[in-house]
C-alpha cells in the first residue's frame, strides 16, 4: 500500500498521498516537479506493485530512468489545435460507426477546455470600433468551423468552449482555471491532489507560475489521453535555475525572461523539465513568473516550473478566488510536502545561477527568440551602418518599424506589464507624440479583464491616443494574425526600398511568422513596442538617441518616457479590482453571435463535402498501416537547422499565389479574403498545400528549388512536395525526409507531422528533434531517427537519385538502425542512426501506424469483448 493520511480543512476530510512520510529527509532533496509527479504516480497507480516499486527505487536514488504513467487532471486546448482533433474524432467516430461499433463509445473521459483565440486577425486598428470589426470578420469568417465546435459539446460530454472575445487559453487557465491544488473521488474516497495538466500549445508551461504543473503536447497526444491512456514519460530530468537578487529599477518581466531563454538555451533541454528555486523566486509575483514560465518551449524545455507560496495565495485573490479556496490551498501544499522553502537546495541533473540585479531592459532577435540585444545594439543586429541613413522627409526609413504589437498571452497576461505600457503612452500623448504613418499599431491583450483595469486608471485612452486602442482578445500578430500591412509600408516593401522590421510583444520571432513579408523581428516588452511604434525605426541606439521630437523641435529620449517602478505600482492600485475577472469573463461568455450560431445535434458529424474548411482526413482510419520496415527511399525534401513548426506547416495568412489559394478559389472562395491557414486544418488538402511553402526554407537536394518544392528524383521534374509524393506514391517509391538540429522546434502543431505523414513520408532522419514535434511523428506512424554526431544534412550531400536504404523492422527504445547511402553514382555510405523511440507505448503506436489507428482498434476491440462477455 502507499502511504497516506488525512488532511482536514474546513469540516471536510481529504484522503492524500503521505509524501513527507514517504520521501522522510530525502524530500527537500527532490525537486518540487518531481514530488508532483511521484504523487501522481502513487495516487493513480496505486494498484500497481511494478509502479510503487518504481517509486520506491526513484525515492531511494534520487532518479529513475523507468517508464512512468502521467495521469493529467484536465486538458487545455484552443480552436486551432482542437479543429483538427476534433476532426479526427469526428472521423474517428464515422469510422466506428461504418465498422458496426458505436461511434459514443469515443468520448472524452476527462475534462477539456477550449478557447477561441487563434482565428482573430488584425484588420482593423487604431480606430474606436477596432475590436467589433475584427470579431465581425472573425465569426464570418469562421462561422463553419465554429459551429463544428459546437455541434462538439453537444455531441461529446466533459468539453467546454469559451467563444470568441474570451481571451487566450493561456491567461484563461491563469485567472479562471488553474485552482493549484484540487480534489477528486477515487475508489468513493475524496482525494486532495494537486491541480496538473496537458495542454494542446507548447506554451502550456505558462501556467507553472502558479505551481501548477502542466506541459504542452501535440494535439494526436491529447486525443490518446481523451480517451484513458496516460501520459507514458521517463521519470523527468530537471534541470535547476537558481535565483538570486531581485528585478531592478527599468527591468520588466519581459527582460528577465529573454534573460532566462539565452541562458537556457546553452543547456540541452529536449524532454527535461526546468526548475526555478532559491530566494529570488520569493521576489516574483506570479505575473512576472507566468512570463518566463510561458517561454519554455523558446528555452526548449517542457516547463519553466515555479514552486506554490504566499505569492501564489495572493494571485488568487487578486483574481476572484474565494479565500477559503486559497486556504485551502496553503494546507494541502503544506501537508503534502509542496510549499516553497526558498533556502531549500534540492538534487538537480544540472544547475545553472541567474542574479536578477544584473536584468536589464533589453529585446531578442531579430531572427530568434534566444538572441539578446541590448539597447544600443539594434543597429548592429539588423546590419546597419553606426550612422542612420538619410531619409527623405516622409519617406519610410531603413530599419523601419512597420509592425508595433502589444499581443500574446507573454506579455499581456501580467497587469503590470500593460500597465507600464500605458504610461509610457500616458508621457509620450502629453509630448503631443504618435506612431510614424508606416508603423501598424494593435494592443490585443490576453484577456478581457485588461479594459477594465486600463481604464479605471485613465490609461485606456492614452493607449488609443498613440495609436494602441484594443483589437480583439485574441493571440493575433504572435501567431501571425497580424493582418495586412499599411499602405505606406507595403509600398516600401514592394519597391525594394526598405528590409521592414516587427517588434512585438511575444515569444517568437522566426523569418515570416509574423507575417509572410517580415523576416526580421524583434520580442519586447509592451512598454518598449510602444517606444518603438513613436521612433518609427530602428536605426537608432534606442539608449542614448532620440526616439522622437516635439513640435517645439525638442528630443524626446526613452529615458524621458519609462515609467518609474513607484508609477507602476501607484497605477496598479488604482487599476486592478479581484471582481473584473469574473465580471469581464462573463460579459464575453454572453457573446449573442455565439448564441445564435447553429450547429447540428447529432452523435455523427454529418461531413460535407463541398465544405473548404472541414474534410474527412484519411489517416484517421482502419486501413493505416505501419511505416516500419526495410526499404530503399528517395529523400523527398533535405533541409538545415532551426527548422520550426511554422516553417513546415505555416499558420498565418494563405498567400494568393500559392497553390492552397488554387484549391479554395476552384471550389468558390473569394481570392481576396481566404483566412489564415490555421483556420484551414480541418480540410487536409489545404494543409497539404502549404507544407514547407515559407520563403526561407531552402531544400538542400538542389539550391534553385523553390520553398515548397523538390526534384521527383526519377524524372528530374522540379514540383511541389504534395505532387512529387503522389507521384512516388504511385509508383511505390517510399520517401523519407532528412534535417538539421532542432527540427521541429517552436509550436505544438500537430499539422507539421499529419502534413510530412500525408506525403508518405516513412522516417525524418535529423540531428535532433524538439520534443513535441518528436512524439508527434510517432503518433503519426512516422519513425524518428537521430543522425550519429558528425553527419549532418551539409556533410550528407544528398542530391536527387541519391537513395537511403533504412533497416528498421526491428525498432526498439533508443535502439539503433543502420542507414546506407545508394548514391546515384554508383557509390555506398553506411552510418548508424539512433532510434528516437522513448516509451514502450510509442512503438506499439509505431507498429500499429499511428495513434488514431490505435485508438480506432481498441474501442472495436472493447466492443467485441463486451459482446463475448
Amino acid at each position: 500500500m502507499i502511504p497516506c493520511a488525512d488532511l482536514s480543512h474546513a469540516g471536510s476530510t481529504y484522503r492524500i498521498v503521505d509524501l513527507p512520510a514517504l520521501a522522510g529527509d530525502g524530500l527537500a532533496r527532490l525537486p518540487w516537479v518531481h514530488r508532483i509527479v511521484l504523487e501522481n504516480l502513487l495516487r493513480c497507480s496505486s494498484e500497481d506493485p511494478a509502479m510503487r516499486a518504481v517509486a520506491a527505487d526513484w525515492l531511494a536514488r534520487g532518479s529513475s530512468q523507468a517508464e512512468i504513467a502521467f495521469h493529467p487532471g484536465r486538458i487545455l486546448m484552443h480552436d486551432t489545435t482542437c479543429g483538427p482533433a476534433l476532426v479526427d474524432i469526428a472521423a474517428c467516430r464515422s469510422a466506428v460507426a461504418e465498422a458496426g461499433g458505436d461511434p459514443a463509445r469515443l468520448n472524452p473521459g476527462l475534462p477539456i477546455d477550449i478557447s477561441t483565440d487563434h482565428s482573430l486577425a488584425v484588420d482593423a486598428y487604431a480606430t474606436p470600433d477596432a475590436t467589433a470589426r475584427n470579431m465581425a470578420r472573425e465569426m464570418g469568417r469562421n462561422a463553419e468551423r465554429y459551429a463544428f465546435m459546437k455541434w462538439a459539446t453537444k455531441a461529446l460530454s466533459n468539453l467546454t468552449v469559451y467563444p470568441p472575445g474570451a481571451g487566450i487559453m493561456h491567461t484563461i487557465n491563469l485567472e479562471r482555471l488553474a485552482t493549484v491544488a484540487t480534489t477528486e473521488v477515487r475508489g468513493g474516497v475524496a482525494w486532495a491532489c494537486p491541480d496538473t495538466l496537458i495542454g494542446t500549445d507548447s506554451h502550456t508551461p505558462m501556467i507553472n507560475g502558479l505551481g501548477v504543473l502542466g506541459w504542452g503536447v501535440g494535439g494526436l497526444e491529447a486525443e490518446s489521453v481523451m480517451f484513458a491512456m496516460p501520459v507514458m514519460m521517463r521519470a523527468p530530468s530537471v534541470v535547476g535555475v537558481r535565483l538570486t537578487g531581485r528585478l531592478g529599477e527599468g527591468a520588466l518581466a519581459t527582460d528577465l525572461a529573454l534573460a532566462a531563454t539565452h541562458l537556457l538555451r546553452g543547456v540541452e533541454l529536449s524532454g527535461r523539465f526546468v526548475e526555478f528555486f532559491g530566494p529570488g523566486v520569493s521576489t516574483l509575483s506570479v505575473g512576472e513568473r507566468a512570463v518566463v514560465a510561458n517561454m519554455a518551449p523558446e528555452y526548449g524545455a517542457s516547463s519553466g516550473y515555479f514552486p506554490i507560496d504566499g505569492r501564489c495565495l495572493d494571485y488568487l485573490a487578486a483574481t476572484g478566488r474565494s479565500a477559503g479556496h486559497a486556504a485551502f490551498v496553503e494546507a494541502y501544499a503544506r501537508r503534502a510536502g509542496l510549499w516553497f522553502d526558498p533556502q531549500a537546495e534540492p538534487r538537480y541533473d544540472h544547475v545553472l545561477h541567474l542574479d536578477l540585479d544584473t536584468v536589464c531592459a533589453t529585446l531578442a532577435g531579430p531572427r530568434r527568440p534566444q538572441d539578446p540585444v541590448a539597447l544600443d545594439g539594434i543597429r548592429a543586429a539588423l546590419g546597419l551602418d553606426a550612422k542612420p541613413a538619410a531619409t527623405a522627409p516622409g519617406a519610410v526609413p531603413q530599419g523601419a518599424v512597420v509592425i508595433a504589437a502589444i499581443t500574446s498571452c507573454t506579455n499581456t497576461s501580467d497587469p503590470r506589464l500593460v500597465v507600464a505600457a500605458g504610461l509610457l503612452a500616458r508621457k509620450a500623448r502629453r509630448l503631443g507624440l504618435t506612431p510614424k504613418p508606416w508603423v501598424k499599431t494593435s494592443l490585443a491583450p490576453g484577456s478581457p479583464t485588461a479594459e477594465r483595469y486600463l481604464r479605471r486608471a485613465g490609461l485606456l485612452e492614452d493607449l488609443e491616443a498613440v495609436g494602441f486602442g484594443i483589437v480583439g482578445y485574441g493571440c493575433t500578430t504572435c501567431i501571425g494574425n497580424s493582418g495586412p500591412l499599411g499602405a505606406l509600408a507595403q509600398a516600401a516593401i514592394e519597391a525594394g526600398a526598405v528590409a521592414p522590421v516587427a517588434v512585438l510583444s511575444g515569444n517568437r520571432n522566426f523569418p515570416g511568422r509574423v507575417h509572410p513579408q517580415l523576416d526580421l523581428a524583434f520580442l519586447a516588452s509592451p512598454p518598449l513596442v510602444v517606444a518603438c511604434a513613436l521612433a518609427g525605426d530602428l536605426d537608432r541606439d534606442l539608449a542614448r538617441d532620440p526616439l522622437a521630437h516635439t513640435s517645439s523641435g525638442a528630443a524626446v529620449h526613452l529615458a524621458d518616457l519609462w515609467p518609474s517602478g513607484a508609477e507602476i505600482d501607484a497605477a496598479l492600485a488604482l487599476a486592478l479590482d479581484p471582481g473584473d475577472v469574473d465580471a469581464a469573463y462573463g460579459a464575453a461568455e454572453a457573446s449573442a453571435a455565439w448564441a445564435q450560431l447553429q450547429a447540428p445535434d447529432t452523435a455523427l458529424y454529418p461531413w460535407d463535402q463541398a465544405s473548404t474548411y472541414l474534410r474527412r482526413p484519411p489517416f484517421a482510419s482502419l486501413s493505416e498501416r505501419s511505416r516500419l520496415g526495410r526499404y530503399t527511399a528517395h529523400p523527398i525534401l533535405v533541409v538545415g537547422d532551426d527548422i520550426t513548426t511554422d516553417h513546415i506547416s505555416p499558420a498565418g495568412a494563405i498567400p494568393r499565389a500559392s497553390a492552397a489559394a488554387d484549391y479554395l478559389v476552384a471550389r468558390g472562395e473569394a481570392a481576396d479574403d481566404l483566412n489564415v491557414f490555421a483556420s484551414r486544418r480541418g480540410n487536409w488538402e489545404v494543409m497539404l498545400r502549404g507544407l514547407f511553402t515559407n520563403r526561407s526554407v531552402r531544400n538542400l537536394l538542389d539550391p534553385a528549388i523553390p520553398a515548397g518544392s523538390t526534384v521527383h528524383a526519377p524524372t528530374g521534374d522540379i514540383l511541389p512536395l504534395w505532387r512529387a509524393a503522389a507521384r512516388y506514391r504511385g509508383n511505390g517509391e517510399p520517401v523519407v525526409l532528412v534535417a538539421g538540429e532542432r527540427y521541429g522546434m517552436g509550436s505544438s502543431r500537430d499539422w507539421a507531422a499529419k502534413g510530412v505523414a500525408l506525403l508518405g513520408v516513412r522516417a525524418v532522419l535529423a540531428s535532433s528533434f524538439e520534443r513535441i514535434h518528436r512524439s508527434n511523428l510517432v503518433n503519426m506512424g512516422v519513425l524518428p531517427l537521430r543522425l550519429p554526431t558528425g553527419i549532418t544534412p551539409a556533410t550528407l550531400g544528398l542530391r536527387a537519385g541519391d537513395r537511403l536504404e533504412v533497416h528498421a523492422e526491428q525498432v526498439g527504445m533508443h535502439g539503433q538502425a543502420p542507414i546506407a547511402i545508394h548514391r546515384r553514382e554508383g557509390g555506398v555510405e553506411r552510418f548508424v542512426a539512433q532510434i528516437a523511440v522513448e516509451t514502450s507505448l510509442e512503438l506499439e503506436t509505431l507498429g500499429m501506424g499511428g495513434i488514431l489507428p490505435m485508438i480506432l482498434q481498441r474501442v472495436l476491440s472493447d466492443r467485441e469483448s463486451h459482446q463475448r462477455g
